[in-house]
């Protein structure tokens, strides 16, 4: 069933109209014989009746499987002259099922301007379609200058993608046609700062009144962020700009103050790494310095390791050994003579304090005979402690400082019986 028809003289003929459109009657077209009426879409003979529901319109003789008009369904058909009421209520002319010259598009609804000329589309559409076909669909009718609006009674994938309207029908009789989904308000609580909430949200309201806002251009199609479509007011649209740069400003001040915390943060960690290169620097020179005195330490001391036999690298070890043991800062001195070419240690309590004689490093025996009781006599192993111990002459402290097993021991030695 359909709400147009073609006649030879008469031209385009439209059912929901009172003078069809072309000044005649509906006695003019209804159950007379022989009045050739034909389908706008596929060029069958239709034939004008009136439905249970006092509905005018026009149906095949033969319904072809391939009509898009002859296989529209009831609902669709309410839906479409529901529309075109709308339409016509708002005070402009709307005609149904008319498509373009090239044949691209069919509106179920077409809507005219003042001047006469087609700007809007109303497509009941409760067929399935992918949104990649109400994309294309919404193009073609772009391409000669029409919008569209898409109408559907239940949910589908495609309605946020274009400019739609979700409806319910009266549940009553004198109820009217609702729009549940698809117009929408920017509601921002007071005072309008960039803290206090804001958010579209979709509101409710008749089909007529959706309809009249439409095409008289109190609403537009408006996308938004994330790519969907509603129907709105351009004082909403301005509001929600307004409340967009608000955020933007405060989204750069973020910005700038986290760009500012990165800025020092790099410079701190920078500062940081150029201390840390600074002091590894003054380690590095630290230990060419402490190896450069260890060098000249253990050049001074080449004679006292062949008196001692002691070899130069086991010195830093021993050294360590006796200021572990010492719990002092320990200084090398000289050999001296007097105690038997024994190397001096001297050592201190504390930085303000001076440095005194605290030690002899592997005397030679033969120069124990006046050794002083109080001064200590430290040798590198057993080897050298028998030494001692053989020429003793009077009780000694002596302190056993092994470099290679790292062990320390305290003796005390004197003349065998």
């Amino acid at each position: 069933m359909g709400y147009t028809a073609v006649h030879a003289r008469w031209g385009r003929l439209d059912a929901s109209l009172d003078d069809l459109g072309c000044g005649r009657s509906w006695a003019d077209v209804h159950r007379v014989k022989g009045l050739e009426l034909a389908c706008p879409e596929c060029r069958g003979r239709v034939f004008a009746r009136i439905s249970p529901h006092r509905a005018r319109h026009f149906y095949h003789q033969v319904r072809p499987r391939d009509c898009a008009l002859a296989n529209e369904s009831p609902e669709h058909h309410l839906l479409k002259l529901e529309l075109a009421t709308a339409a016509r209520a708002a005070g402009f002319r709307a005609e149904l099922e008319v498509g373009n010259e090239a044949r691209t598009w069919r509106a179920d609804v077409l809507v005219f301007d003042r001047r006469d000329r087609p700007f809007m589309a109303l497509e009941a559409q409760l067929s399935p379609m992918t949104p990649q076909d109400a994309r294309m669909r919404t193009d073609r009718y772009a391409a000669d200058g029409v919008a569209v609006c898409w109408v559907v009674l239940e949910k589908r994938p495609w309605e946020r993608g274009v400019p739609s309207l979700r409806v319910a029908p009266p549940r009553g009789r004198g109820d009217a046609w609702t729009v549940r989904y698809g117009m929408a308000r920017y509601t921002w609580a007071g005072p309008r700062t960039v803290k206090t909430k804001a958010a579209w949200t979709h509101i409710s309201c008749s089909l007529d009144e959706a309809i009249r806002w439409i095409l008289q251009g109190r609403v537009h199609a408006h996308t938004g962020p994330d790519g969907t479509v509603w129907w709105t007011a351009r004082s909403y649209v301005q509001l929600a700009v307004v409340r967009a740069r608000l955020e933007a400003d405060a989204e750069a001040v973020m910005q700038e103050a986290a760009a500012e915390q990165r800025r020092q943060a790099a410079e701190q960690r920078a500062a940081a790494a150029e201390q840390r290169r600074l002091a590894a620097e003054d380690r590095r020179l630290a230990a060419e310095q402490e190896a450069q005195e260890q060098r000249a330490e253990q050049e001074r001391l080449t004679a006292f390791f062949e008196h001692a036999g002691i070899k130069a690298a086991l010195w830093p070890a021993f050294m360590q050994l006796v200021r572990s043991a010492s719990g002092k800062a320990v200084a090398c001195g000289d050999q001296s003579p007097a105690h038997g070419n024994g190397l001096l240690l001297y050592s201190r309590q504390h930085e303000a304090s001076a440095f005194q004689l605290a030690g002899v490093v592997c005397p030679d025996p033969s120069a124990l005979a006046r050794w002083p009781a109080d001064l200590t006599i430290l040798v590198p192993g057993r080897a050298w402690l028998l030494r001692i111990e053989k020429a003793a002459q009077s009780p000694l402290k002596v302190a056993v400082l092994d470099p290679i097993t790292r062990r320390c021991a305290y003796e005390r030695v004197g003349p065998r019986r």
